[in-house]
């Protein structure tokens, strides 16, 4: 390039052995020019060197600015689809809280299967955010109807968590069975999916047990703001 002599450096890391992130924070540091990292050393003995990251580091650092402005928008949809039918700015919020609980699930299937986090595993969680808001969903919609019914807030979150626990632990664990089949498989070609059926797989599992518990605390702490809000308001015009 331009008269310019080029070194190039590959390897391939074997990741049952290796942590390729590890690698990459000993490598490239923080910057190229980290002085505490191996190229940074490299760039300072030799001030003429330039150097050029590629394979899955460069990957790497153009895809997740991509795949975090993907999840932001995949949330402001999902908030604006679940809008419309709850006619609700604020019961939205409910399920889409469950997301960030099924993001620490995804990671923690990553950590207890010995997987590096990697592009597909964010592809993975992307996915995932999708499923899980499922189970919020119709927990959210049955103590809405129960409540349209004529029945008490807290006899609506306890009957409308009763009927549909089956229906959410069914859902969640057949969907964790039916990615089992990819993440139990050692040949060469499923490697490259292994790291996006575990997030979607331990991140479902994960938030399920989670929106057992938080969708019920949610919505009962929802409804204790919005009546705090409207007694205060009711006070604020009385005194106007």
């Amino acid at each position: 390039m331009d008269r310019q002599r080029i070194i190039n450096v590959q390897a391939d890391a074997d990741k049952n052995v290796a942590n390729t992130d590890a690698i990459n924070a000993a490598l490239y540091g923080k910057s190229p020019d980290d002085p505490d990292s191996i190229l940074g050393r490299v760039l300072a003995k030799y001030p003429e060197v330039r150097s050029l990251k590629g394979g899955e580091a460069k990957d790497m650092e153009e895809s997740i600015p991509a795949i975090i402005g993907g999840m932001l928008l995949v949330m402001i949809l999902i908030y604006a689809l679940l809008a419309i039918p709850f006619k609700s700015y604020l019961q939205p919020l409910i399920v889409i809280s469950i997301i960030p609980f099924g993001i620490g699930g995804a990671i923690y299937g990553h950590f207890i299967t010995f997987q590096d986090l990697s592009l597909l595993s964010l592809l993975g969680i992307i996915a995932m955010a999708g499923v899980v808001v499922n189970d919020s969903l119709v927990l959210v919609e049955r103590i809405n109807r129960l409540r349209s019914e004529g029945m008490s807030l807290f006899e609506a979150v306890h009957v409308g968590g009763s009927q549909r626990f089956r229906a959410i632990i069914l859902t969640s664990i057949t969907t964790f069975a039916g990615l089992a089949p990819i993440l139990l498989e050692r040949s060469l070609q499923a490697q490259f999916l292994i790291p996006m059926a575990t997030s979607l797989a331990f991140g479902v599992l994960f938030a399920t047990f989670i929106t057992l518990l938080l969708v019920p605390c949610a919505y009962l702490i929802l409804e204790d703001f919005k009546a705090l809000m409207n007694r205060w308001w009711r006070g604020f015009t009385r005194q106007g």
